[in-house]
This record gives C-alpha cells, structure tokens and sequence, in this order.
C-alpha cells in the first residue's frame, strides 16, 4: 500500500503543510549527492488537518475561475465583433513565451479548426481485485489530422474539484481548444494530440491509503496511453503482446492545474520519466514532492527531462508555496536541469485560477516536443 507523505502549506497559519509523493519515495535510498539527501530531509514535515481546507477552497476557487474566465471570453469575442465591423483584423503575429497572455487566442480561429472527440476506455484496479470500469477522456485532433501521419501527444491533467470537462473540451467554444486551434493554425507549433482524461483511478477502492489522484499513474501506463496508441496516429509501435513504451517517450507530454501539476510532478517526474520528457506545472497543488525528491528522481534516473515548465500566481493562497517549494529554483540542486534550456520558472500576480493555468497552457504549447 502506498503511504504518501504530503507537503503543503496551511492557509490558516501560512506553514509549511506537507508533500506527497505519487509514488513510493524508495529512490532516497544512499544516494551519492549528500546535499540533496539534506534537502529531502528539511523538507519532510507532518501532515496537517488543514489540508482538508485547503481542498474545499481549491475547488470553489476552481469553479468560481472557471465563469469569470468565460465572462471574460464573452467580453473578448464582442471586441472582435466590433473590430470586424471596423474591418480591422486580429494581429497575425505568432506566439511567443510570454506572462501575458494574448487575447487573440480567446477567440474563434479564422482558418481550419481541429476536432474534439470523446473517447471510452477500459481502465483497471491495479492495486486490489483487478476489476475494470470504463471511463472517458476527451481527445483534440489537430486540423487536417492524417492517420498516415504521426503526432505528438499532450496529456493535460485537471484540479482536485474537476474531471474530464474541466478544460472545457466537451464544449466547441472551449478557450482550450480556441488556443490549440490558433496556436497550431497559424504555424507557431507543429500540430500536435491533446488529451483530457479523469485523473483520478477509479476503478480502484478510494481508502486513506488508496488515493486515486496518486493512483493514476498505473492507469496511465497500462491503460490510457496504450489505448491512445492503439487507436491514433502516434510515433509508437503499438503491439498488442507489448511494446517499448520508453522508445516515444520524447514524444509525449504531461501537463496540469494544480492537483494536476501535483500529478504532473509526482507521477509524470516521479514514476513515469520512460513514459515522458516534457513536463507542465501549473498552480501544483500543496501535496507536490519537494525539490529535493523531484531532483533526486530526475538525477537518479536514466532518462533526461527535455523541459519542465511551471507557472502559479503570486497570491495564490492554495499553491503558491507548494509549487516554489517543488519547482523554483530546481537547477540550484538539480545539474540535468538548466535555466532557459530544458527548464523554465514562471512567476506574476495572479490567484489560483484559469488566467494563469490558460497563460501556462498556452506557453507549455509551444515548449513542449520542442527539441
């Protein structure tokens, strides 16, 4: 059974909580880099009953982003109607790495749009019984998708209040899939396949010990990957008796908001680094792995990150300190991480909401199967 050790921050105190680790921390075992030893041990702390708190205001915060960041949208597409009528056109300048985000890519694209299915795949218990449920995940297809070609693939993760939907792409006029269609139309970034599954596992038995959000990780190699591969045009080999899941791994990336950058960090860093190099964290939740442990699985492993993005608001009660203690300043004790080349750390005011995880989407976009 997997025993998590959380680190995170109390709202009511403002202390250091606890992070937990998407996987069993055995890495920490004697290793060379005594610096970094020291630096997990500092950061364990004792788990805390806020942390309960911290969920319940995580998810409101989530809900109450998600309609202003639609008012705003709404607001957006009436300037654009108005700059039509005066026969002024959207700038056509590409995308670039920014902290601000560029309005632009709230609105409808003009040219050829990508397409949004809903997919359903078998997903199992692994840690109990072996019993299976089905469940579903939304997939964006890139305009002009071409079975006879082969395409990266974005799994981009949701918050601890939300599900598949929660990016919006069960809707067309999703602000999600309005970046994507704009961003891979006009030619900032090869067409790549996004994907927006339900992070937690839930075919599994939900116990203290049994967390699905952590639990995930072992749907996700066995059962939603595989199921992608089999099913679209990806750079794997897909076989049915098995197959070298780590031979495409620079072909796949993770990303997520909040409980989904806590994924990102603890399952995609710290389980799955076969599985992918090209990693996004926004608002990582309070039960992210420290610096320490996220170095020491990117140091001990054979596998190199390609990049590792992250971005939270300044006045983010709920993660702000848990993603700095996870990610900020990470090259400092992590020598396969270098600022500017596979590495990138975002910081600007802003809350625990949309406007900072469409801003991380929207640069992630263009960082990742970047190299």
């Amino acid at each position: 059974m997997k025993k998590h050790i959380y680190i995170g921050i109390c709202l009511v105190c403002s202390v250091v909580l606890l992070a937990g680790c998407g996987k069993k921390n055995e890495v920490v075992d004697q290793a060379e880099d005594v610096e970094l030893d020291k630096v997990v041990e500092q950061e364990s702390e004792t788990y805390s009953e806020d942390v309960n708190d911290a969920i319940a205001q995580a998810i409101a915060m989530e809900q109450e982003s998600k309609q202003k960041e639609e008012e705003e949208t709404a607001r957006l597409e009436e300037e654009a109607a108005k700059l039509k009528e005066e026969e002024e056109e959207v700038t056509e300048e590409k995308a670039e790495i920014s902290l601000t985000f560029p309005g632009k890519y709230a609105l409808p694209f003009e040219g050829e749009r990508g397409t949004v299915e809903l997919i359903t795949y078998e997903a199992k218990d692994y840690v109990g019984n072996g019993d299976s449920v089905e469940k579903k995940a939304y997939v964006y297809l890139p305009a002009g998708y071409d079975e006879s070609k082969q395409y990266n693939v974005l799994y981009l993760m949701h918050g601890i209040g939300g599900n598949e939907k929660e990016w919006g792409l069960n809707n067309d006029t999703a602000k999600l899939k309005r970046i994507l269609d704009r961003i891979m139309g006009e030619g900032s970034v090869e067409p790549f396949i996004l994907v927006t599954p339900n992070g937690k596992a839930l075919a599994c038995e939900h116990t203290q010990e049994n967390d699905p959000f952590y639990l995930f990780g072992l749907e996700l190699r066995n059962d939603l990957i595989p199921y992608m591969e089999s099913h679209y045009a990806t750079y794997a080999e897909y076989d049915e008796a098995g197959y070298d899941m780590s031979a495409t791994r620079t072909h796949r990336a993770m990303a997520g908001l909040s409980m989904g950058g806590m994924q990102t960090i603890n399952i995609g860093i710290g389980e799955c680094l076969d599985l992918f190099s090209y990693f996004g964290a926004f608002s990582a939740a309070p039960t992210s792995d420290a610096k320490g442990i996220v170095a020491k699985n990117i140091e001990e492993s054979e596998y190199t990150v390609d990049y590792f993005y992250n971005i939270c608001g300044t006045e983010d009660t709920i993660a702000f300190q848990s993603a700095s203690a996870a990610a900020k300043d990470l090259p400092a004790i992590c020598e396969k991480l270098v600022e500017g080349e596979n590495y990138l750390w975002h910081e600007k005011s802003g809350g625990h909401d949309f406007g900072i995880w469409y801003l991380g989407i929207y640069n992630f976009s263009q960082l990742a199967f970047s190299k």
